[in-house]
């Protein structure tokens, strides 16, 4: 696919990186020379020093022969106008990154208006992520898909519990109370593994599970892992993630702590947020998070603008106790790094937003197949899954997988048929309408059927 990147800063620059990996022809427009420079020494790829709300800069890059247009500038009016101006010059598609909350109630009317086909808002979409981790805090990254039927879980595996040192396939006769859930992927010593029968989880893997949301939810109850609810949260920085996340928990009973540096934006944070408990300070502060009691938190959030910040503080907080701790991180390299430190759940605001537009990139891949619905990266980025709604047609319909030809690396996760989730054994069948989740170690996958092919006899 043609796809034209407009604005080549951190977002902009992973966006461009993981579709070139994708081996899409991208073309990048930034007003910048310095950062179109590293752009080009890093990736195989076209640059044009310019400004992307320019209709000629749009001509001189091709946005006629677009397939995708991304407009991801740290301007959302500029992104909006790009998109404007793209789709009236022939972009098949146009994406705009657009942050600012009081955009958020004319979001459709804009879309509509502008001829946006997909808004993204890297702030919001991570504060989402948050708060599905403050629902289970002994879990270091939660998925949803089919609707929110299934429930992917990754989590650490502790010495005592019952899954540890026994064949997967003998669970059930061994402890026959657990539930039945899918182990979907494994990172041990940085490599990730798709579990066969007789994989044995270790102490100190990171699993991920998957099935229903009450399963789930029942087999963490299980391993004793399900004890803490949070009740109060201290976020260190006062960003719009931080806004964002407030008024998504708050409605739910939690009580929120936020310190900010900046007294101009504490004392409009505490307008904006009147049931939020708002500090002007210096939240990386070690006496200061003492003072406000942060070893009685259930949860601390760092979501300063430095990573390195929130890590220094994420890890004084570890330190002292606090059952959760969430850092702000999107300096990828690390993560092996610093997981190996004890700080299991980061969250990476750009990664997030380029997930999400790889997947869109993805379903509009020119074919006749299935196409990719839903896309996430797990386990550090090591590993996809990857939610597919089944079209009729398909010549391994109705055959039982243990006849099918699976993908190397790869494995069947769940079936969702009729709202009812089939976690797959060898018997089951795929079906039209369908929807499927695959665990791959494998990327840049855009079809079902480069996963599952009928075996040849």
């Amino acid at each position: 696919m043609r796809i034209l990147v407009v604005g080549a800063g951190k977002v902009g620059s992973t966006i461009a990186e993981h579709l070139v990996q994708e081996q899409h022809d991208v073309t990048v427009i930034d007003s910048n020379e310095d950062v179109l420079e590293d752009c080009q020494d890093l990736m195989d790829i076209m640059c044009i020093n310019g400004n992307g709300a320019n209709a000629q800069t749009l001509i001189d890059a091709g946005v006629d022969k677009a397939d995708i247009l991304i407009a991801a500038t740290a301007g959302d009016e500029v992104n909006m106008l790009c998109c404007l101006i793209g789709k009236r010059l022939g972009a098949r598609y146009a994406i705009a990154r657009i942050r600012d909350p009081q955009y958020n109630e004319s979001l459709t009317l804009l879309q509509q208006e502008l001829g946006i086909d997909m808004v993204i808002n890297p702030e919001r979409a991570t504060a989402l992520e948050i708060s599905r981790l403050l629902r289970f805090p002994f879990a270091s990254n939660i998925e949803s898909f089919a609707k929110g039927l299934v429930e992917m879980v990754e989590f650490r595996a502790q010495p005592g519990d019952s899954v540890v040192g026994i064949p997967l396939h003998e669970l059930t006769s061994r402890h026959a109370k657990l539930p039945r859930v899918l182990y979907a992927g494994v990172e041990r010593d940085g490599k990730v593994i798709i579990p066969a029968g007789d994989f044995i989880i270790q102490a100190g893997d990171r699993v991920f599970v998957t099935g229903d949301m009450v399963t789930i939810t029942s087999f963490f109850d299980a391993l004793g892992k399900n004890k803490l609810r949070v009740k109060n949260v201290m976020i260190i920085g006062g960003g719009r993630i931080s806004y964002y996340l407030s008024k998504m928990i708050v409605p739910t009973g939690i009580h929120v702590t936020m310190v900010e540096i900046d007294p101009n934006k504490a004392e409009k944070l505490s307008e904006e947020l009147p049931h939020v408990t708002v500090l002007c300070g210096d939240g990386t502060n070690m006496e200061l998070l003492d003072q406000e009691g942060v070893r009685g938190t259930d949860a601390l959030i760092c979501l300063t603008d430095r990573d390195e910040e929130n890590l220094m503080t994420g890890l004084f907080a570890a330190h002292q106790g606090v059952p959760k701790v969430i850092v702000k991180n999107n300096r990828l390299n690390y993560t092996d790094i610093i997981s190996s430190m004890g700080l299991d759940s980061m969250v990476s605001p750009k990664q997030i937003t380029s997930a999400n537009i790889l997947r869109y990139a993805r379903a509009r891949v020119r074919g006749q197949g299935t196409r990719v619905e839903k896309l996430y990266r797990v386990l550090n980025g090591k590993a996809e899954a990857l939610e597919f709604e089944v079209r009729a047609g398909e010549n391994w319909l109705g055959i039982p997988l243990k006849d099918l030809t699976i993908r190397k690396n790869t494995l069947v996760a769940v079936i969702v048929r009729r709202g009812k989730v089939i976690v797959p054994f060898g018997n089951d069948t795929i079906e039209a309408g369908d929807s499927v989740v695959f665990m791959s170690c494998e990327s840049g996958i855009s079809d079902i059927n480069e996963l599952i092919q009928v075996r040849h006899k």
